[in-house]
């Protein structure tokens, strides 16, 4: 009488791949770490906003905050159309990691992945104002 690993070889060896492909795969491919769980909140992000961007891009997201004044490179003016067509990664991307030679830095480390979305989001509400 034959087995099932000796009439169909090939199923034995799909079946340990699969097997390998699941316990590798598992212990491989790490979590997102910081990974935002929830969706973005113009509320939370409003928040952030006001702590930490009011200052140099105003309360209306015009560029105009108190410390404008004083800088070299003008802050975005969110309610410009220029910043209503940039993608979300787009933004994304200048909150991380600030744009050279500007007052923009980075807020990588200072401000959590979660955190930065939500300030994404909320920008986006105040490009839509200006529009």
């Amino acid at each position: 009488m034959f087995t099932i690993s000796q009439r169909f070889p090939r199923h034995r060896f799909f079946a340990a791949k699969l097997c390998a492909i699941i316990i590798l795969g598992s212990t491989i491919i790490p979590p997102s770490l910081g990974a935002q769980d929830y969706p973005p909140d113009r509320a939370r992000g409003k928040a952030v906003y006001d702590r930490h961007c009011q200052n140099c891009h105003g309360s209306n997201g015009r560029g105009d905050g108190p410390a404008a004044a004083s800088l070299n490179v003008p802050p975005t003016n969110f309610s410009r159309f220029r910043s209503f067509i940039k993608s979300d990664e787009e933004l994304m991307r200048t909150i991380e990691h600030g744009i050279v030679f500007s007052p923009m830095h980075s807020w990588r480390g200072r401000l959590t992945d979660g955190e930065m979305q939500d300030v994404v989001a909320y920008i986006r509400v105040l490009s839509q104002y200006g529009q």
